[in-house]
């Protein structure tokens, strides 16, 4: 069970060695106090006595109040005293001492985490992770070319930036401030209106900078990101889906728009290399996580670019999947959970993977009744007592729901996820039990 304690509470958790100096301090305070009262206690006593002669009750009573007070004053001044003197050393933090410690002494401790994917799945788990491990990498897809994203693409020749920052907001410190603002929609000429201001500052920041990687570095210094966002790839490439009937489309957008049965996806260049900090981040991750997120335009294409889906299978991590919550209408109509697993199985070795988290509440039907008319419906479940590809299957409650562009959406609940991965992962029983956390 992940406690994730408030306030000042931040410094009672195990591990943010803390408490040992609070034992230290009130200990020589009682060594002082002792010293004092052996060499003038006496007449110290003394004094106080015909001075302020009192009743025992009274007596009792001063010291009764005094006692919790002065201890109180202590602390409170100790506090005060690592406040004053952080705030002296990084005078642009607005957190809370506590929450700072407590990411840099616990969740700093806590295992890597490489969470791969794309789209709205993969920020919502980045919001789940980062509440438990500050160690965390996010590999995106690099293949978007809808939306303002694909109409950069078009017109400046850059790699699409809506997943990236996406994932940038999802990790920054102060998200809720600065997701409103990065994600704005301008309004104006045709050449300006639907572009998003992130998605903006990142394109100017990759021609400032003169790379896409040195981009993301900039803003995530400007939103200073817990955590690291890596493209799978720099190499600008779209996706290629071969259809059921050999028909051959090109560009994520309009894949999903076939409504066709997709047989094969592919890259339109070759070769695709994968970007090597990503690679090298999956080598030396503690866990790896794939999903959730829609399976042939956030999953797979990360497993197509050349090397990718080799690093995932050769990594001595534990590797985790998270399975989808509905079907995607035009890419997994009627898809049951086996179906998916089969489909992924064709582009990375699922027996190189440990566990299956698989959700099992069902949306409202108010919400069902949404998605039935875009043709889409809860992913079934049919893997029976013995799953495939010797996986472990964790099943629970992990649904959630979000608005996106005024709509409310299911989606996975960040922290129903991030308690599921922390209690089903060995990785992370394995760490709390050395590192003491609760």
């Amino acid at each position: 069970m992940i406690w994730r304690p408030r306030g000042a509470l931040r410094w009672l958790v195990p591990g943010m060695r803390v408490k040992r100096w609070l034992a230290l301090a009130f200990l020589s305070m009682g060594v002082l106090v002792l010293a004092l009262l052996y060499a003038f206690g006496i007449d110290l006593m003394r004094f106080l006595y015909r001075s302020f002669p009192l009743s025992q009750t009274a007596r009792y009573a001063i010291a009764i109040v005094a006692l919790p007070g002065s201890v109180a004053a202590f602390l409170f001044a100790i506090l005060r005293l690592v406040r004053s003197v952080a705030r002296g050393v990084a005078p642009g933090s607005h957190e809370k001492m506590a929450t700072v410690v407590y990411r840099t002494r616990v969740l700093g401790r806590a295992p890597h985490v490489v969470a791969i994917g794309g789209g709205t799945g993969l920020s919502t788990l980045l919001r789940g992770l980062k509440q438990i491990t500050a160690n965390l990498t996010a590999v995106v897809t690099v293949m978007d070319d809808g939306g303002s994203s694909g109409r950069l693409r078009d017109e400046i020749d850059v790699l699409p930036p809506g997943d990236v920052r996406n994932c940038l907001l999802a990790l920054a410190e102060d998200e809720s401030r600065l997701s409103d603002y990065f994600q704005h929609r301008f309004e104006g000429p045709p050449g300006l209106a639907g572009h998003s201001l992130g998605n903006l500052v990142l394109v100017g920041l990759e021609q400032a900078t003169g790379g896409f990687d040195r981009a993301i570095e900039a803003m995530s210094y400007f939103l200073n990101v817990q955590g690291h966002v890596l493209p799978a790839t720099l190499t600008k490439t779209r996706l290629v889906a071969t259809l059921a009937d050999g028909e051959t489309v090109e560009g994520e957008s309009r894949i999903g728009q076939s409504g066709r049965r997709i047989a094969r996806l592919s890259l339109s260049t070759s070769p695709v290399p994968a970007y090597d900090r990503a690679l090298a981040a999956i080598k030396d991750a503690d866990l790896l996580v794939l999903g959730p997120g829609s399976l042939y335009t956030s999953l797979i294409p990360n497993l197509l670019v050349d090397s990718l889906a080799d690093a995932i299978v050769s990594s001595a991590a534990e590797k985790l999947l998270i399975a989808n919550l509905m079907t995607q209408p035009g890419e997994t109509d009627g898809f049951a959970l086996s179906d998916h697993l089969r489909a992924l199985a064709d582009y990375v070795d699922l027996r190189a993977f440990d566990l299956l988290l698989v959700n099992t509440a069902r949306p409202t039907e108010p919400l069902l009744a949404g998605y039935r008319s875009e043709a889409a419906e809860p992913v079934a479940d049919d893997l029976g007592a013995v799953p495939p590809y010797g996986l472990r299957v964790l099943r629970e409650d992990l649904i959630g729901v979000a608005d996106l562009a005024g709509r409310t959406t299911v989606k996975h609940d960040p922290d129903k996820l991030a308690r599921a991965i922390a209690r089903a992962a060995r990785t992370f029983s394995r760490r709390i039990g050395q590192n003491g956390l609760d």
